[in-house]
């Protein structure tokens, strides 16, 4: 059962697992559960419309509309920039506090697009794991809040900057995805989206949304000694 974390007559979220896809994709064809077909048989067969997209991967606030009225006015919504969308990341390295990243990103179309991400660095962390002749190894969690919306945005941003998200692929630090898996049987993204504040497509309520992170991303918090009491 997917945990739905609002629900009325227009719009429905729920908190995506990891490792879900949202519709079928060309990119992969092994997958034979989707969110949508799993969201529509829980509520009764009603159709689903995905107002955003969150990568198979990422897990998190995930919100749908149950018309096309709604779909048509959310997509404006984000497309004017008007829902905020918060994520957590874990990354390799610590950041400087805060930064805004503005970095040109390539589509699968070749085409150049503009994409902002801002984020803040919460905590930071060193543990006795043993890493390239280092015997110890940082890590750090942010707070990230992108702009615009490109298709792996983030992973290439914390990429771009040299702080990868751990466990991502294939835009991250296989060297330390390995060392997780082995280390740890860490075999996830630590990428989550935790908040969606948006307004209501009819009633124009302010709406914050609260996606709780998943048991292997407390896994790795625990590991690390993060301090994740607020997103559990």
């Amino acid at each position: 059962m997917l945990e739905i974390l609002y629900q009325d007559d227009y719009i429905v979220a729920i908190n995506k697992p990891s490792g879900l896809l949202v519709h079928k994709s060309f990119y992969a064809r092994d997958a034979t559960v989707y969110a949508i077909q799993e969201l529509r048989n829980q509520i009764g067969g009603q159709h689903v419309y995905p107002v955003h997209r969150l990568d198979r991967k990422t897990s998190g606030v995930l919100l749908f509309a149950l018309n096309k009225e709604a779909l048509k006015i959310m997509n404006d919504r984000f497309a004017a920039r008007e829902v905020e969308k918060k994520y957590l990341a874990i990354l390799r390295g610590w950041t400087v506090d805060e930064l805004t990243i503005d970095y040109d990103l390539i589509n699968d179309d070749e085409i150049k697009q503009n994409a902002i991400t801002y984020f803040h660095r919460l905590q930071s962390v060193e543990i006795d794991l043993e890493f390239n002749n280092k015997l110890t190894s940082r890590y750090c969690l942010v707070e990230a809040i992108p702009e615009t919306g490109r298709m792996h945005q983030l992973r290439k941003h914390f990429k771009h900057i040299f702080h990868p998200i751990l466990g991502s692929r294939p835009h991250g630090c296989n060297k330390q995805n390995k060392l997780w898996l082995e280390n740890y049987d860490v075999k996830g993204m630590m990428l989550h989206a935790h908040q969606l504040i948006f307004n209501h497509p009819v009633t124009n309520e302010r709406l914050t949304l609260n996606a709780k992170i998943n048991e292997e991303f407390s896994k790795v918090g625990s590991i690390l000694n993060l301090d994740l009491r607020k997103y559990q």
